[in-house]
């Protein structure tokens, strides 16, 4: 910038000099026309040095200037630079401080922005907070005022159960209240078949109790549960385990995480249909939809004991269980039949009712022996004494069975997504003591027979050769559920078969009989159910169901072979050599001849042993004849007559709906009717053709339920 102004200021100083010498080479100006006056003397012209020096003073005196203004405006610029530079330094701080200022403005709209954003979340929040605040208090509020679970030392209690109100009415009398005895349906002509019988009972209320606990590992469970349709003095094992109060239900189970069970107490059966997978729990057993406790004619169950395991893998589960053994036992054991010990009543002092089954001591004439005495007139007679003998008759097997070995049971269920379906099988063991030398009538009557010549011989008793026996029974099952519409119809069909699994089937018929040596045999069973349930509304549901249960003929009465020695009468036989003459009606000339009194026994006849034995006198079956009592031994049917078939199978077809009056979180209120038609049929009997038996019974129930929410 020096340089610049320093090369102007020499080019002025340049020009002015050039203008300078230029005006001092003018020439004069031209004379003026008039006189001229007098005029002052001029002072003579500079000369040239002096003008050059004029120039060369007013040229340094310019240069001195121009350096004074070039050093104050060198001053001015290093001012103005400066100036500049502070202005670029505060410029550019002013930048920094603007650009820092625009971040803190671009982070404070940032912060605002979350701030924002977290006062939005947290009204949302506060909202959320306020709804679960208010739903925690409601709950509570809920929880004190109606809880759904009870706590207590860190487990949950669940009370639960109904209250109900029904009644049974049947057009031939079975005297069973609300459950029906399907083996006991009275037949055709019997004096319980001319009458119909009403009950109304709230004995089916029910109470259960649900502990529950969680562990890191699973959970832990209690259940209990009864109701009232016990009786005491009867409660046995068969099929149901009703002990007074009556407990339906009682079991321990532990649940791991990983789908392992283990339950024991009284479970429903492994036999028993579940609806998924392998339960224990009573609220997930496939019981058909009934009113009558004792369900439908061909329903495969028991309530026992038992102890199981089970695995549940992914849509498939496995279990195994053993549980408590029973033999319904039921045989014609008329003629010699051995004498066998099945079981017993109760022991006295025992969990188990004595007064169930009792031997009852019975006396009768066994023989007849001479004895001579002597009449007022001094003569010697004969006479016919009666020899006596008492017999303590005791059934076979009573309710308690001396059971060898647990009941083991297998299933496989499957839940596939469309319906659910099981397999299972039974085993079971059952066993008995045999005597051989020992039967009826030898026990009777002292083993006393008559020979075809008349001779009356008494075979040596002996119980040496008794031996055990044992048989294995058990049978195959299966089950579907298929939803045919979802949540509106269902069809299922369920079924068993086997030796010696009567008892699981609805109408317990008969597991084993006796054959002609007194050992036991099975008799072949047939349980099967169908079901049909529609679902129109969430609040209604109809229900139709047919089902039977079958017990096979297993007859060992083979004419001839199997004998009944008829009772002895008094007889004189005659010592006259010659053919037999024993008889009850001597005269003067057989007593005067010579003889003695004795027994005579009648003509041995055939006799029924077995199940459904074709030997069974069933006279009265199936007759038109005017009941009446026969005696001390009554059976219902006209004096002399008898029906003493043994069932062959009970069917049902029946059904019925459930409404719903109310369910909601103050439990439920139900109201149901239901109708039954129930067929009962025997084996036919001695006869050409064979007699049998049938009774039909048509029943309708109805119900009025409260269950606790």
């Amino acid at each position: 910038m020096k340089f610049k102004l320093k090369t102007a200021a020499v080019a002025v100083l340049a020009a002015s000099l050039v203008v300078s010498c230029a005006y001092a080479q003018d020439a004069t100006p031209p004379a003026s026309k008039h006189t001229a006056t007098r005029k002052a003397k001029t002072p003579p012209p500079p000369t040239v040095e002096e003008q050059i020096q004029a120039l060369r003073q007013e040229l340094e005196t310019q240069i001195d200037s121009l350096r004074n203004d070039l050093a104050g405006k060198d001053a001015q610029l290093k001012k103005a630079q400066q100036a500049t530079a502070d202005a670029q330094a505060a410029a550019a701080k002013a930048e920094a401080a603007a650009s820092a200022q625009n971040q803190a403005v671009n982070d404070n709209a940032a912060a605002v922005t979350t701030l924002q954003t977290t006062v939005t979340d947290m009204k949302a929040a506060n909202v959320s907070l306020a709804t679960t605040v208010s739903d925690e208090t409601a709950n509570i509020k809920k929880a004190i005022a109606s809880p759904d679970v009870l706590h207590y030392k860190g487990i949950g209690i669940t009370p639960g159960g109904f209250l109900a109100g029904e009644t049974v009415y049947r057009t031939k009398a079975t005297g069973g209240d609300i459950p029906t005895a399907f083996s006991s349906i009275p037949y055709e002509h019997a004096d319980a078949y001319s009458l119909s019988e009403f009950y109304g009972s709230a004995r089916q209320s029910r109470i259960t109790l649900l502990a529950e606990g969680k562990t890191k590992w699973g959970t832990l469970r209690g259940y209990y549960e009864a109701d009232w349709l016990g009786t005491g003095i009867t409660s046995n094992n068969n099929q149901s385990n009703s002990y007074v109060l009556r407990q339906r239900i009682l079991y321990a189970q532990a649940q791991t995480n990983t789908g392992w069970t283990v339950a024991g107490g009284q479970l429903w059966s492994l036999a028993t249909e579940g609806k998924k997978g392998i339960p224990s729990a009573p609220s997930d057993i496939l019981t058909p939809l009934t009113i009558d406790p004792n369900y439908v004619t061909g329903f495969v169950w028991t309530r026992q004991y038992g102890f199981r395991v089970v695995k549940t893998i992914n849509k498939a589960a496995f279990g195994i269980s053993v549980e408590n053994p029973q033999l319904l036992y039921t045989a014609s054991l008329a003629g010699n039949t051995p004498y066998a010990v099945l079981g017993s009543a109760g022991l006295n002092g025992g969990n188990y009712n004595a007064a169930i089954s009792a031997c009852s001591p019975s006396t009768s004439i066994v023989n007849y022996t001479n004895q001579v005495e002597t009449d007022s007139a001094g003569n010697t007679i004969d006479v016919a004494v009666p020899v006596y003998k008492t017999v303590n008759g005791c059934a076979d097997i009573a309710t308690i069975s001396f059971n060898q070995a647990p009941d083991v049971l297998v299933k496989a269920a499957f839940d596939p997504g469309f319906g659910h379906y099981e397999i299972f099988g039974i085993a079971g063991f059952a066993h008995e003591t045999i005597y051989p030398g020992e039967t009826t009538n030898s026990y009777l009557y002292g083993g006393y027979k008559e020979t075809t010549t008349g001779a009356v011989v008494a075979p040596a008793l002996t119980t040496a050769g008794y031996y055990s026996n044992s048989i294995k029974v058990g049978g195959l099952g299966a089950s579907a559920r298929v939803p045919v519409i979802k949540d509106k119809l269902t069809i299922g069909a369920k079924g068993l078969f086997g030796p010696g699994v009567g008892r699981y089937g609805d109408s317990t018929l008969a597991d084993v009989t006796a054959n002609a040596s007194g050992a036991l045999e099975p008799i072949h069973n047939l349980s099967g159910l169908l079901t049909l349930e529609a679902t129109p509304t969430p609040r209604f549901i109809v229900y139709l169901n047919y089902g039977g249960d079958y017990a096979g003929r297993e007859d060992f009465g083979v004419a001839g072979a199997t004998t009944s020695l008829g009772a002895p009468s008094a007889d004189f036989c005659p010592t006259t050599a010659g053919a037999f003459a024993c008889t009850a009606a001597p005269t003067a000339a057989n007593i005067a001849a010579g003889g003695a009194w004795g027994g005579h026994w009648g003509a041995p006849s055939n006799a029924a042993v077995g199940y459904g034995s074709r030997l069974l006198s069933n006279s009265s079956c199936n007759t038109t004849a005017a009941p009446g009592y026969n005696g001390g031994a009554s059976t219902g049917y006209a004096p002399g007559g008898s029906c003493g078939a043994q069932t062959r199978d009970v069917q049902e077809i029946t059904g019925g709906y459930w409404y719903d009056i109310y369910k909601g979180d103050r439990g439920r209120l139900r109201q149901g009717i239901q109708y039954g038609y129930a067929v009962r049929e025997g084996w036919s009997g001695a006869g050409t053709p064979g007699i049998g038996a049938k009774g039909i019974d048509n029943m309708v129930w109805t119900s009025f339920r409260y269950y606790l929410p």
